[in-house]
């Protein structure tokens, strides 16, 4: 008796491999893991926002969040179809000034929480940034091992983003003096910077033949 091979296994062989399974092992797993980690994500900001005293803040946080679900709705309705989502990625704008302050002052050493009670903006904001920076890693990771084009560049446009959150709340950080920036003297700034000289580009060949 004969038996029919599956058709999933036909299709690979022939490459003609439908839309939803044009996934690899590795971009499985890896895309596995951003959608949890933006779900974790999302979670962290509905459960820090209770606890939010800025209003600058929460206007932060309640953004991005918003900015979070539409991206994680879109990165998951691509990996379901393997197709072109229904709308296209967009880029998350923050309304932070790109003014840090530099410089260290002397300030309390930082320790573990003891309780809930000791929950504030300054923890709150950390809480965020943190949260950001972790999307980023398993994003990237995902983009790298991503096979299926439309997932690979869905989860590239995202990293912009992720980026420019976290520069957002690095930014609120460093006004309200959460986050200090150090500084090298303006000598060993100029040093290295000038360690370093431009590579020689070659022209680019116009790919004609030369007359002979």
């Amino acid at each position: 008796m004969q038996f029919q091979q599956p058709q999933n296994h036909q299709n690979i062989e022939t490459g003609m491999v439908p839309p939803q399974m044009n996934h690899g092992g590795h971009e499985m797993f890896d895309v596995h893991e951003v959608l949890a980690g933006s779900i974790n994500t999302m979670n962290t900001y509905t459960m820090l926002s209770g606890h939010v005293q800025d209003p600058e803040l929460r206007d932060i946080l309640q953004r991005q969040k918003q900015f979070m679900a539409d991206e994680y709705n879109i990165t998951l309705e691509c990996f379901k179809s393997g197709q072109d989502p229904s709308k296209p990625t967009q880029s998350y704008k923050m309304k932070q000034r790109n003014d840090f302050t530099f410089g260290m002052k002397p300030s309390q050493p930082k320790k573990p929480m003891q309780s809930t009670a000791e929950i504030n903006d300054e923890t709150i904001a950390l809480s965020m940034l943190s949260a950001v920076k972790s999307g980023s890693t398993m994003k990237t990771n995902a983009a790298m091992e991503s096979t299926n084009p439309v997932v690979r560049r869905v989860l590239a446009d995202s990293l912009p983003n992720c980026i420019e959150m976290a520069y957002e709340i690095s930014l609120y950080q460093n006004k309200h003096g959460y986050y200090q920036v150090p500084q090298l003297s303006q000598q060993d700034m100029q040093q290295m910077q000038n360690g370093y000289a431009l590579a020689p580009v070659q022209p680019q060949m116009s790919g004609k033949l030369s007359p002979h």
